[in-house]
């Protein structure tokens, strides 16, 4: 069997890392906005305790966590399931009709985020990654 390439694919694990940690730098700032306010109006911000704060916390310590590359799978699974939790609470809320549809319940993210999280899951960290540099030592 022939492989052809195409000229892109020799930057693929380069590519994954920095889907990596720019994924995981935007996910953080979702948990940044709802445990410290950053970046909105500070009345937004859920009680502490709430499982909105809890979601918060999760989005931002995975976040940071999937930025660097440490403990990839585990973290990156965790906010999966987050991801999906968020979907099926928050934005479906298990309604008839339309409201299924990401488009019409405005969860396309959440959908993306869980997809995209379950994935680097079952990559792991990757190139540039915390997890990547731990194995190299051995």
């Amino acid at each position: 069997m022939i492989k052809i390439g195409h000229p892109f694919s020799k930057y693929s694990e380069e590519a994954y890392s920095l889907l990596r940690i720019v994924a995981g730098f935007l996910f953080s700032f979702h948990g940044a906005q709802k445990i410290f306010g950053f970046l909105t109006d500070p009345s937004m911000m859920p009680p502490v305790g709430s499982e909105l704060w809890f979601g918060g916390l999760i989005e931002l310590v995975c976040g940071l966590f999937i930025l660097a590359g440490f403990l990839t799978p585990y973290v990156a699974f965790l906010a999966s399931g987050e991801m999906a939790v968020a979907y099926f609470q928050f934005h479906w809320k298990f309604a008839s009709g339309d409201n299924f549809f990401p488009i019409v319940n405005h969860g396309e993210m959440a959908v993306v985020y869980c997809f995209l999280f379950l994935f680097i899951a079952a990559k792991g960290g990757g190139k540039w990654s915390v997890d990547g540099s731990m194995l190299v030592r051995r």
